[in-house]
């Protein structure tokens, strides 16, 4: 296995009509999970790719599991849980600038992960655990099953990669604060945007933000700085990768996760770090392309078309 991950993934519902949600009669549906995007995302570019988590044993948790492992990542590690519910939530477009999110998820059966739902062996096999802040959010149990996992990598050699994703509507702040900065202490390569460097350090300079995570133990950050592209920093070198430009941006939702996905990929393909951040650039800006979450994720050959097609010198394969 290239990529490990765990975490919940939920099934959205969109109102087919703007306005407040209290005047919707019609939806459509979706299946949405932060920490699946990426999976999805590197299995797309022929990258072996693994989920650990839980759903219900429901029709929503049925539906999660053949999507994703339509998709071609492996849910051997996914239990359906008997007596707690899938998560879903909803995304309420009341007009083009305001735009909410409504979640169902407490008491979720992922909710219930727990440190005995880790396979030692199935991380140890691997080459990267992929972690976000959203997973530790969920409950007691989900922090606990998250830093299991972590060890678990640390003791077998394996990379982790951390996303911060801060999801505020989801824990207190002083415990997200407390619990994201235990994680990147113990992360090897980590992916925050500007508004989580805000979030932890009470900064908003991409080269402090990486300064500051360097201290708590990273070998490897990149700073997300959406239409400006990226910053890294990793061995004594540092640099900055242009956004690939899109004409239009149809959904932004979902390009960080096509980012992390787009970073492992060049990683697991030994490219330097200049040109495995330009790739990440590359599929995040691809994601933007089309409605849903995973919908733009692109293959090789998707992947090749685009680059030859763009005109920035950053792009690489």
């Amino acid at each position: 296995m290239d990529v490990v991950s765990v975490g919940e993934t939920m099934v959205l519902f969109t109102p087919e009509t703007t306005g407040q949600m209290r005047y919707a009669k019609q939806f459509s549906s979706r299946i949405a999970g932060a920490e699946t995007n990426t999976l999805i995302g590197l299995a797309k570019l022929g990258h072996q790719a693994g989920w650990i988590s839980r759903v219900g044993k429901d029709e929503f948790g049925s539906s999660i599991l053949s999507f994703v492992r339509g998709e071609g990542v492996d849910v051997s590690r996914v239990k359906q849980t008997t007596g707690a519910s899938t998560g879903i939530f909803f995304k309420e477009i009341v007009s083009e600038k305001n735009v909410r999110i409504h979640y169902y998820r407490k008491d979720s059966a992922a909710s219930l992960l727990a440190p005995q739902d880790i396979d030692e062996d199935y991380i140890a096999q691997s080459k990267y655990l992929y972690i976000t802040g959203i997973t530790p959010a969920l409950s007691e149990s989900c922090r606990d099953m998250t830093f299991y996992a972590m060890d678990v990598a640390k003791k077998n050699g394996v990379q982790i990669v951390f996303d911060p994703n801060v999801r505020r509507k989801l824990w207190d702040d002083e415990l997200a604060r407390k619990t994201l900065l235990r994680i990147a202490e113990k992360s090897d390569i980590i992916l925050p945007g500007i508004s989580e460097g805000e979030f932890l350090f009470n900064v908003n300079h991409h080269k402090e933000i990486a300064q500051l995570f360097h201290q708590l133990g990273a070998k490897v950050v990149v700073v997300k700085l959406g239409e400006q592209g990226a910053y890294y920093s990793a061995n004594n070198e540092s640099g900055h990768i242009e956004a690939v430009r899109i004409e239009h941006v149809v959904d932004p939702v979902g390009a960080g996760d096509g980012f992390a996905a787009g970073l492992l990929s060049g990683l697991l393909d030994d490219l330097e770090m200049k040109q495995a951040v330009a790739r990440a650039c590359t599929v995040g800006a691809m994601v933007t392309t089309v409605n849903g979450d995973v919908e733009g994720l692109p293959d090789r050959d998707a992947l090749e078309s685009f680059i030859r097609s763009s005109p920035s010198d950053e792009v690489s394969r």
